[in-house]
């Protein structure tokens, strides 16, 4: 039974969300080019409203703050009434300017609460990077889509895909042929609060499976990332993904070992090796979307980097999404 104090517990950090929503407001009069997507404080406060009506089932968490001290909430959400028998985490907004993938997650959101999983737990973190994100979103209330930004709040801005613990040394002959893709932050393992959050949430919890949502490449991408050697685990990656490409019908993402996307490519410090090889979970990270760029329009386009990463018209994009999502969460791991 949920008692007033329990309730009162919950409430205070919806409260919380519900203020620092109305702190970050969009914009009177948004650019066209967003059209379909929506801000993070809208977006976070739609979802804080929704949480309010639904106590028992979900549960509001900020796991830590970010470089410029803005809270990173986690949304975790189960049927109270089902014993939980597996935990799936869903993170999203780890790079700035991908801001489909903020869209997939508030989405997943949406449908859990209104359907709360059975027997799942289902953490959602709809926004890592707040800092980077909400950069971008200065810039493009400036009417400025010429700034790329991929990092997060800090002096230089850091890639939070390439600040995690496992396989962060290179070991192939690329590195010294391609240097640029086998870097990764030069401040060390976790060298970030934000990816600190993450891996301190993960600790406490027994996550079964996960899934980290960048854009853009069509891909359902699993581990090794830093590594050519494939995972113990490899026939349980290669089933979950394919449950996933089912369910997303026509033009689905492929499940692909991450360092296998192509011979020269790899991945170090990247999220998904570091929650596959410290905690055991069958991590995956999800390439949403094949580009937004236009071949009618490839000029304009790739001046116009939001467009590099979000289609113009992100509903099918984040229907496809949200089906692999379900699809991995109603699917069991196999023995």
């Amino acid at each position: 039974m949920i008692t007033l104090i329990s309730l009162c517990a919950l409430a205070a950090p919806i409260d919380e969300l519900i203020a620092w929503a109305d702190r970050h407001p969009a914009p009177t009069h948004p650019p066209p080019q967003i059209e379909g997507y929506r801000f993070a404080g809208p977006h976070l406060g739609a979802l804080a409203a929704e949480a309010a009506r639904r106590p028992a089932a979900v549960q509001i968490e900020s796991i830590g703050t970010t470089t410029w001290g803005h809270p990173v909430w986690a949304f975790h959400v189960t049927d109270p009434d089902v014993p939980v028998t597996e935990e799936i985490l869903v993170f999203a907004g780890i790079h700035a300017l991908e801001w489909i993938s903020v869209e997939v997650a508030v989405q997943l959101l949406q449908e859990l609460i209104e359907r709360p999983p059975r027997g799942h737990r289902v953490t959602v973190i709809p926004l890592l990077n707040v800092d980077g994100r909400l950069k971008t979103e200065d810039d493009v209330a400036m009417g400025r889509f010429d700034v790329y930004r991929r990092g997060n709040g800090a002096r230089p801005p850091v890639d939070l895909n390439r600040d995690f613990a496992v396989n962060r040394e290179p070991t192939s002959v690329w590195r010294y042929i391609l240097p640029g893709y086998h870097a990764t932050t030069p401040t060390g393992a976790l060298s970030q609060p934000e990816t600190r959050a993450l891996d301190a949430l993960a600790a406490r919890h027994d996550y079964a499976r996960s899934v980290s949502l960048h854009a853009f490449g069509g891909y359902l991408y699993f581990p090794w990332a830093g590594r050519w050697a494939r995972p113990d685990d490899w026939a349980t990656f290669v089933t979950l993904g394919r449950a996933m490409e089912r369910a997303q019908g026509a033009l689905a993402y492929r499940p692909r070992q991450l360092s296998r996307w192509g011979f020269f490519f790899r991945a170090h410090g990247a999220e998904i090796d570091h929650l596959y090889g410290r905690y055991g979970t069958h991590a995956f990270l999800i390439e949403l979307t094949r580009s937004g760029i236009r071949p009618w329009r490839l000029l304009s386009d790739t001046r116009t980097y939001l467009r590099w990463y979000n289609p113009v018209h992100p509903r099918p994009h984040v229907e496809r999404g949200v089906a692999a999502l379900r699809a991995l969460i109603r699917t069991s791991s196999p023995d």
